[in-house]
């Protein structure tokens, strides 16, 4: 995609997701527009209601609110629609992957009066993934970027990502597709290419088609190459869906009830404490509400969690039952000489702000001796199998190339991800692949990266060289193996090495001793 100018809030540009295309929404150009919008807010006190149309199947409540013209002869439509024919097997994993949220979608959609082949659109943008994540910085469902996201009011820090929030997400990308229908006075074949490409890319190809004296509908366009293949995806599904005999590529049948329902938490509380309360597995509340990024939600909210329809009054009622110390794990640390709250936010999994908020300190200054209290997670680490920690760790295991070696890096003020890769050689996109971030992705003091160098590589500068002791570590509450071999500098599979006896089982246990080979040249 070609980039996009827009004072104060640059846009990145979209890229494909698997076999999907992966774009993100972008901020329109023209304020004006703000004002048609038919934006409807995130109901805070929203509840499921299931609708008796007499319709079973949730794909078919779609099919009735079909409008877009879908009789199209065009060889772009049936290059798409002939990938999908071709890899039946992904429109069963992707429908199947869209049970959980498919019902609000569609319920929203009517909500608005916008054309049913909408609720189609996250297949094309993130394969209904809801912690996708392009290397363009787009996230979520919906994909958006994160100053889209801000423009739109989703909410983004350590804790949450409003982005990956189905419902605050879905409700931003419905307002936004309504801003674009209306700017392009209801043509929504325009407006679905300005959501993946920017209204103003769209507008200045119809200016430059009028200005040649050619037609101005999306087919016309000489648009981006991937916004040329994104409309003609969305329509190829809808076909697929509406002529099921003709193209014989069903959707997974998703009953058209209610899947998830919303409880009020009254505050902060441990994910794991969610799971086990609702009877729920910790994964299914994760994929409810991906857009939590640790072991728990937010401490200033949003204080509502989604559960599965028919778990809603166990939960309440256990919320009530709840005595507020078992909300979350706190832990007292006593500072040790050389700690520092960024060392202790790192050995407990959470930020200089967190402590300080939680201890009331107004600066970072701490005195060995200090009594500190750090919230910390019910379980240990990997019991939380889809927080933002878990699944950054898989992806730096997942994605080291062959005959390589772990350098584990500490960024320090002024570093980037060009200056990290001309140390070791490696290129800006390569570090940010393994660490499954986006080049554009801001690094921070303190992060932990990960590094692949070649097996045989010599050691870029002093800060490489390696002095290896043997260190005794006990493990302490919330610990994993990820989080050890992290602060170590080390692998997981390292630590399984020198510990065969000790690491058999899946989770450690505070006091456990573990031997490890620690390289003390930093």
């Amino acid at each position: 995609m070609r980039p996009l100018s827009l004072p104060a809030l640059p846009v990145l540009l979209a890229s494909f997701f698997l076999s999907a295309c992966v774009s993100q929404p972008v901020i329109p150009e023209d304020t004006r527009y703000q004002a048609t919008a038919t934006a409807v807010p995130v109901d805070d006190h929203w509840q499921p209601q299931a609708v008796d149309d007499g319709v079973d199947n949730v794909w078919d409540r779609l099919l009735d609110n079909f409008s877009l013209q879908l009789d199209i002869d065009n060889p772009r439509l049936k290059l798409q629609r002939d990938w999908f024919i071709k890899h039946p097997t992904y429109i069963n994993r992707v429908s199947q992957r869209a049970e959980p949220y498919i019902y609000y979608i569609a319920e929203q959609i009517e909500v608005r009066n916008m054309p049913g082949e909408v609720a189609l659109l996250p297949i094309v943008e993130s394969a209904f993934d809801p912690f996708a994540y392009s290397h363009g910085r787009a996230s979520g469902v919906w994909q958006f970027i994160p100053s889209t996201g801000t423009y739109f009011g989703l909410k983004q820090d350590w804790w949450y990502d409003g982005r990956r929030d189905i419902r605050a997400a879905t409700n931003a990308a419905l307002d936004y597709l309504s801003n674009l229908a209306n700017r392009f006075d209801g043509d929504w074949h325009l407006a679905l290419a300005a959501y993946n490409s920017g209204g103003g890319t769209v507008s200045r190809a119809i200016r430059r088609n009028k200005e040649a004296g050619k037609p101005t509908d999306f087919w016309s366009l000489d648009l981006p190459k991937e916004t040329k293949a994104y409309v003609p995806k969305l329509l190829a599904l809808a076909q697929l869906l509406k002529y099921p005999e003709k193209y014989n590529i069903p959707f997974t049948p998703i009953d058209n009830t209610p899947f998830f329902a919303v409880v009020e938490t009254g505050g902060q509380i441990d994910l794991a404490q969610i799971a086990d309360m609702s009877d729920t597995d910790l994964e299914q509340i994760y994929r409810l509400n991906p857009g939590f990024n640790r072991w728990a939600t937010h401490p200033d909210g949003p204080h509502q969690i989604l559960v599965p329809v028919d778990k809603r009054h166990q939960l309440q009622q256990a919320l009530v039952d709840l005595p507020p110390a078992k909300r979350l794990q706190w832990h007292r640390y006593t500072v040790k000489s050389g700690d520092n709250l960024q060392s202790i936010g790192r050995t407990y999994r959470t930020t200089i702000e967190v402590i300080k908020q939680a201890n009331n300190l107004t600066g970072s200054t701490i005195r060995v001796g200090q009594t500190l209290l750090i919230p910390g997670a019910l379980k240990n680490q990997e019991a939380y199998s889809q927080s933002l920690s878990q699944r950054l760790d898989r992806t730096r295991n997942q994605r080291q190339p062959g005959n390589t070696r772990k350098i584990a890096y500490t960024v320090r003020a002024g570093d980037s991800f060009w200056k990290i890769g001309r140390q070791y050689n490696v290129t800006s996109r390569d570090i940010a692949h393994w660490n499954g971030m986006a080049p554009g992705d801001p690094l921070r003091v303190g992060q932990q990266l990960t590094v692949w160098v070649p097996q045989d590589s010599k050691a870029p500068s002093r800060s490489a060289r390696e002095e290896i002791r043997k260190v005794t570590y006990r493990v302490r509450s919330g610990d994993s193996l990820a989080s050890i071999a992290s602060r170590f500098r080390v692998t997981i599979a390292d630590i399984r090495k020198w510990n065969p006896n000790d690491t058999r089982n899946k989770y450690l246990y505070p006091g456990q001793k573990l031997l490890l080979h620690v390289n003390v040249v930093h």
